[in-house]
Parts: structure tokens; sequence; C-alpha cells
């Protein structure tokens, strides 16, 4: 996810840092590049122009004011200007004393009725009470689709195949009133803008139930076209905000950044996987932060707290800190890495510097599995002290773990490469409740 501007930001944001001075010349070089990366990540004409235009502003007025570390106030007019850009603060479901009504809203093959369900579960897990409202009645797939998703998270569905979706919708907002439901999640079909007579219908649902929230499902992927798409939606209906989906799968991030901008409308959720759990509120600063490499702390420390051990994780920080660190500990570090999700996401989280010290290790999520399996071939004196290991070891290890000998000599040469990075480092912070998010330097 926004692979592409993670990494051209690192080459100009590594450059800037050096700067001694903001001048005229650094501005309009620096204007230039940081256009050109934009409209490369199909990002929105315009809203790259603004945004340069707005960054270059900024950066003159602070020319005339001594700084230590001017490169550095550069680096922070952009990135304050893009968390503005994203839309400044996250914007939260507007839920009501009463039952809620969220109308969602999208083209078709957006991964809507996925959505419904991922912001159902989301609204669950929040101590609310939800009703699924199956209001596509074109696509009988749909319909099955979401009782399916709706078994899945055990939340109810409402759905009638031959009924009218005005009625439909209608008819279930007023059970979930009666029923005093906290939430109605109204999955409607995918349309086009141009077409009149779908548009119609979908304003007629809007005009009865007097959903609390409409929200525009669209997938990241289609960039400027997701703009288009949102703007024209927004003039048929009173949008409130937009959800993307397929964010996992954008390498890019051009709709992520125009959106906001174009519509005026907030980004509220965003899809970052396949998981049913995986709807994350869109947080402009945090996603900043991850566009120009200064990695998602928070995200990453709350996945390393749901599965580590915070006592055995100190136990470890301490061998690592008194440079006892052995290849035991190194097992114990994996299998946590392999519970918290696929390795590529975990190093989009981390800050550049970090993220780059770690692929010098050339692990994949592959290599995590069969590392596992030479580590447990090993007995517990080689995991201790790994320079024992001489050629015949290595053997009896590669034919135990069902590797090659290339793969055993592979392994311990990354461990020594590891632990030279360690005593570089100093020390390598593990997450925990009470360590320092923002500085949070690395994972093992």
């Amino acid at each position: 996810m926004f692979d592409q501007l993670i990494r051209q930001f690192d080459s100009i944001l590594r450059n800037l840092r050096g700067l001694g001075k903001i001048t005229d010349k650094n501005i309009q070089e620096t204007s230039r590049m940081v256009r050109r990366v934009l409209l490369e990540a199909d990002v929105n004409f315009q809203v790259a122009c603004t945004f340069i235009d707005r960054v270059r502003t900024k950066a003159e007025g602070t020319k005339i004011i001594k700084s230590i570390k001017p490169g550095e106030q550069f680096v922070k007019i952009i990135h304050d200007e893009l968390v503005q850009l994203l839309g400044k603060n996250a914007s939260p479901l507007a839920c009501t004393p009463s039952t809620t009504v969220v109308l969602m809203a999208g083209l078709q093959g957006s991964g809507k009725t996925t959505a419904c369900a991922k912001l159902a579960k989301r609204l669950k897990d929040e101590g609310k009470s939800v009703l699924l409202v199956a209001a596509d009645v074109y696509r009988p797939a749909a319909i099955d689709q979401l009782n399916q998703l709706g078994k899945q998270i055990n939340i109810e569905v409402f759905s009638e195949r031959s009924g009218e979706p005005v009625k439909i919708c209608k008819q279930a907002v007023e059970e979930a009133k009666t029923e005093k439901v906290d939430v109605v999640i109204l999955d409607t079909a995918g349309r086009l803008h141009v077409d009149g007579e779908m548009m119609v219908e979908i304003q007629k649902i809007s005009d009865e139930v007097q959903p609390s929230e409409i929200l525009f499902v669209v997938d990241g992927m289609t960039g400027q076209d997701a703009v288009n798409s949102a703007q024209a939606f927004s003039e048929a209906l009173p949008l409130t905000g937009t959800v993307l989906t397929k964010m996992d799968g954008d390498s890019r991030g051009g709709a992520a950044v125009s959106i906001t901008e174009v519509t005026g409308k907030p980004i509220k959720f965003m899809s970052t996987s396949e998981k049913i759990d995986a709807l994350d509120v869109f947080e402009p600063e945090r996603i900043a932060d991850q566009i120009l490499g200064f990695g998602d702390a928070i995200s990453l420390v709350k996945k390393a707290e749901a599965v580590m051990d915070l006592d055995s994780a100190k136990a470890i920080e301490k061998k690592i800190l008194d440079k006892r660190f052995d290849l035991e500990d190194f097992l114990t570090q994996i299998k946590q890495l392999r519970k918290m999700g696929p390795l590529d996401q975990l190093l989009g989280m981390l800050p550049s510097e970090n993220r780059n010290m770690i692929k010098k290790l050339n692990f994949d999520n592959r290599q995590l599995v069969w590392t596992e399996a030479i580590i447990k071939s090993m007995t517990q004196k080689e995991r201790e002290i790994p320079h024992i290991i001489n050629g015949n070891r290595r053997q009896r290890i590669a034919k135990g773990s069902g590797r090659s000998v290339q793969e055993v000599n592979h392994l311990l040469k990354q461990f020594s490469l590891m632990q030279r990075i360690m005593k570089k480092k100093g020390q390598l912070n593990i997450p925990s409740l009470k360590g320092d998010m923002k500085n949070l330097s690395g994972l093992s």
C-alpha cells in the first residue's frame, strides 16, 4: 500500500534533510520533484498543483527563519500539508442516539458488499447491535454473499429477493427501529452515475430512510477514476464520506491522496486486506506518516501487542542490549512475526531507516517458514552458541529440516548480519504498551 509514494518520497526527504538552508533554488527543485511523484502516483493533476503551491508558499515564508536544521523544517512543511490534503483529522461514523442508518453506495465491483460486512463487524466489536440489509435485488449473488458474510460474523441480514429496493430498505429500517437496533447498514446495488434510472432509485432510498451517513464505496486501485466517480455521486447524493477498498493492492495511492480535496468529503474507512476485520478508520496523520516513510508505529504496536507476551518481549530486549541474543530468541521472534501478518505489510509500518535495515536480511514469508524449521532442527546448545555449528552439524540440521545445506548456511549468515546490525544500532526496541510508539526503532 502506497509503495510507490513511499519509495519516491524517501529519496526526496533524504536529500531535504541534508539542506544547510532553504533557498529559492531548492524550493523549486523540491517542488518539481514532489509534483512529479504525485502525478506518477495517479494523483489528480489539480490536487497535485494545489498541494505544491501550498508547500512552496510555506517554504518561502521560512527562508528567513534561522533554524538548526532547515531541511527538517522543509520536511515538516510537506508533512503538515499532506495531512491537510488527506483530511486533517479522522472522521468518525455519525452515530445517533436512536437507530443510525448507513447507506452504502458505489459502482459495481467496488467491494461494497464486503465493505458492508466489514463495517458491521467493526461496529459489533465496538459493542453495537447491527442489522445488514441486502437491497441489491438485481444481483442475486449479492444477497447470497451478504447472507454468508452475515453468518460468518454472526450478524442478522434482512433480505427479500422479490422486493423493491426502496421498500426493502424502508421496511428494514422500520423493523430495526422497533427492535432498537443501534446501526442499520444498507447494501444497495452497484450503479453507474450515468444510469439515470438507478440513480433516481438510490435517491428515493435516501429520501425514504433519511440515513445518518451516505458512504461512497470505491475501489482505491482505480486511481483518478475513483475520484471522478466519487465526485459524480456527490453531485447526486448528499454523501458524508467515502470508504476506500482494496487498498492492499494499490501501490500508487492516487485515490487516497486526491479524493478528499476533490469531493470535499472525508475518507472515513479504508480496507487493507481481504480479511473480514481489515477495515481501518482513515487517520490522515498516520497515513501521511506512512507515505513519507515515518512508519505507522501505532498499527505496528497494536499488532505486536496482540501476539506478544510483554514479559518475554522485555526479556528478549534485555538480551539484545546485553548482546546475548541467540537463535532461540530469534525463533521466538519469528513465531511472533508470523502471527502478526504478512511480512511486507509489517515492513511498511516501519520508518524507512529501519525498514531498509531489516530488508538487508532478505527475509520473506516463505523464508520465515523454513527458517523456523531449520532452527527447530538444531540442538539447544547450537541455538545458544551458533558458532559451534560446523560442516557436519550443518549437514545434520539440513537433513532434519528438509532444507539444503546452502539454506542453513544462508540462515547463519543472516543471523550473523543481524547481530552486527544490533551492535551497530545499540538497541532494538520491542513494541509494548509502555514503549514510546513514535520512537519505535525496529522489530526483528
